[in-house]
């Protein structure tokens, strides 16, 4: 890192990393993100940025396309081998269709060319950290259901994956081999410790489940 940048605190608040080999545009964009109140550290390489920034803070990557050694896409790369969703920028002075293709098809969440307002930066840098936050809250709430299923007796599993797909409960009685009043008792239970106060929820709750 440079040497006016500390590795950032751990902290919830997003942090803007720039990943830049040029020192002049990486202080310039470290006071950009200063004067708006952005919490920002800078690195010269993809190499530094992977050995010592945490990866799995909330925030977004903003890197040079073109960097010796570790270049934006093999960053962008990486990143994604090592299970961070960190949202990322690219900055580039060689605008091509191809290479912007592959940095969208790859996850980039923006392509901005050298030299841009600033204002354009501070939009994509919004952009990504709004889809931060979206994905850490839908992950958040996927590990929260995650647990409610697994609270469950198979059975109940059972009784439940039949009452979402639209079974009755006579139906999913005979279907598995119970009585209906079971059916109605083990539903019960399963409304409770989903807490889900209605099917809905409980069928909202199942796909998302099964869309991961």
């Amino acid at each position: 890192m440079h040497d006016s940048q500390v590795k950032p605190e751990i902290s919830a608040d997003p942090i803007v990393y720039v990943v830049d080999d040029d020192e002049e545009l990486r202080d310039s964009l470290l006071d950009l993100f200063l004067v708006t109140k952005k919490r920002a550290s800078a690195f010269s390489s993809g190499h530094e940025f992977l050995q010592f920034a945490d990866t799995s803070a909330p925030g977004c990557v903003v890197v040079d396309l073109r960097m010796p050694g570790v270049t934006g896409l093999d960053l962008q790369k990486q990143l994604t081998m090592i299970g961070s969703r960190l949202p990322v920028i690219f900055l580039t002075a060689h605008a091509d269709i191809p290479t912007s293709v592959r940095a969208m098809k790859a996850g980039a969440t923006d392509f901005i060319t050298k030299p841009f307002a600033n204002q354009d930066l501070l939009q994509a840098v919004e952009n990504a950290i709004k889809l931060d936050t979206e994905r850490r809250k839908a992950d958040a709430e996927l590990d929260r259901i995650r647990a409610l299923v697994n609270s469950l007796t198979p059975r109940e599993r059972e009784v439940m994956f039949a009452v979402v797909s639209g079974l009755m409960n006579k139906q999913v009685a005979y279907q598995l081999g119970i009585s209906e009043m079971t059916v109605k008792l083990h539903r019960m239970s399963v409304m409770r410790k989903m807490q889900s106060r209605s099917l809905a929820d409980l069928v909202r709750k199942v796909e998302q489940l099964q869309r991961n």
